[in-house]
Parts: C-alpha cells; structure tokens; sequence
C-alpha cells in the first residue's frame, strides 16, 4: 500500500496552479492508495457542488484534475475553521477504492469555525487485503498552547483510534519528533508507532524548515509531519517529498510518502 500525507497551504501558495499540477503530476505516477490532505482550503463563498464542498475545494480540484488524466479518487473532505477570513479549512482524504464510512470529529477543547484553534480531524474506512484499514487526517494543535493544548487533542485522537484494528494516522501534527519529552513523545508512549523508524528505507526527516505559520520563531528543522499506526505493520520505504529534493516544492511543509504492508 502506497501513502502519501501533505500540509497543502492550499491557495495561499504562489504560482498556486503550477503546484498544483506538481502534486497531481506525483499522485498520477505513484498511484497512491491512500493520501492525508491538510489544510485543504476552499472560498467560502464560492458555489456549491455537492454537501459541503465547493467549487474550488483544492482537494476537489486535485480530483477532477487526476480524473482528466484517467485516475479515479473517493474524496473526503469536512470543514475545520475559517482560516484568513475568507477561506473554510479543513481536511480531506483520498482513495483508490470506495469508502466503507467516514466521519470527522473535534478533538480540540472549542469547536468555534471562527477560532483557527478549532481541531477536527476526518476519519474514512477502507476495505483491506484481509482487513479494514482505518484512516485519519490530523491537524492538530500545540504541546505548549496554553488555550487548547496538543495533550488534549491528542487524547480524544487516540480515544477515537482505540477501537480500531489497524488504523493508520497521517498529518501535520505540530508536535516536533525532533523534541524530547513533549507531544511526540506521548504519542508513542500511548501505543503508537512512527512508520518513520519502523522504515527499512529512509529518505529525508524533517518537513518544516524555517518560519511557518504557527511557528513564528522557528529557525529549525522540525518534523512535524508524520505516519503514526497502532498495528503491527512492515515498512519498506519512507520518505519525504515535495522538499526540493524529491519533488518540487509545492507548499510550506514537505509531504511524507510510505509503502506499507500489514502483518
């Protein structure tokens, strides 16, 4: 199974377009199963196209582009918080094959749209080789925020993926792996596994460099993007991408792809 996990800073990239085609030139020749979209923004008033997704939903743009190149996706997509005044944020994943169910959920202290604070995560059920996979896409918040802190978060997350056989969560969790003793920390302790060390093959670590939004100080490599599972899985090969190196640059975070197979 081929993943792949971008914070997409939808929108708000220059030369928007040609990135965009970067991502669907990369998803058309890896063939992804499975990809974790964050900050998937869309105007909030452009037009309606179906529930809540509009017309220039970016992970919808994404769809109908690789559609065009004769590559079929399922797209899930809820809305998190406004974001710039203008924009719905929110989360999306994509898959080769149909949903067996999706959902989203708040994991943050508020659920106000107008609070970019507000943390929902999306969730969809794939059928598997022998079993369901289960998948999320997380954006999430900060260890140290004194207002809704990760700690918080990151306990409904794993409330939520305890019931779940083989669940794999994807995302910009904004909890540094580099740093010790903090989010990404209690996230392994609490049963998760970073498919990132579990890797027979590794190219690349951190995703962020520099000042990010939400990192205002930063003047640091952070990886704060990350494949985090709760079931026994062999990694052959994990990577970071869209970094210059591998790929083009196509937003302010790299992405992170792996391929996996469940024990």
């Amino acid at each position: 199974m081929n993943i792949l996990t971008l914070n997409c800073h939808a929108w708000l990239e220059d030369r928007q377009q040609e990135k965009i085609e970067w991502i669907v030139e990369r998803i058309a020749s890896e063939e992804y199963d499975l990809i974790a979209l964050q900050e998937v923004n869309q105007h909030k008033e452009a037009p309606i196209l179906e529930k809540n997704i509009r017309e220039n939903n970016f992970a919808h743009v994404i769809v109908e582009r690789l559609k065009q190149l004769g590559l079929n996706y399922y797209l899930f997509w809820d809305f998190a918080h406004y974001g710039y005044d203008i924009y719905e944020e929110g989360l999306a994943i994509l898959s080769r094959t149909p949903f067996l169910s999706t959902d989203s959920f708040f994991v943050s202290k508020t659920s106000d749209p107008t609070n970019y604070k507000s943390r929902k995560i999306v969730k969809a059920v794939v059928e598997g080789h022998d079993s369901p996979t289960t998948i999320y896409s997380c954006h999430l918040g900060w260890w140290h925020d004194p207002e809704d802190p990760a700690k918080h978060q990151l306990d409904e997350l794993i409330r939520h993926v305890q019931d779940d056989d083989r669940a794999l969560l994807l995302g910009d969790f904004n909890n540094d792996a580099f740093v010790r003793g903090e989010g990404y920390d209690y996230m392994i302790e609490n049963g998760l596994q970073d498919l990132f060390h579990l890797a027979t093959e590794r190219e690349g670590d951190a995703t962020v460099h520099g000042k990010i939004a939400g990192w205002d100080e930063n003047k640091t490599a952070l990886r704060i993007d990350l494949m985090l599972t709760n079931a026994p899985v062999h990694v052959s090969r994990h990577a970071v991408v869209f970094d210059g190196e591998n790929g083009p640059v196509v937003s302010d975070h790299a992405g992170v792809e792996a391929t996996i197979f469940w024990r």
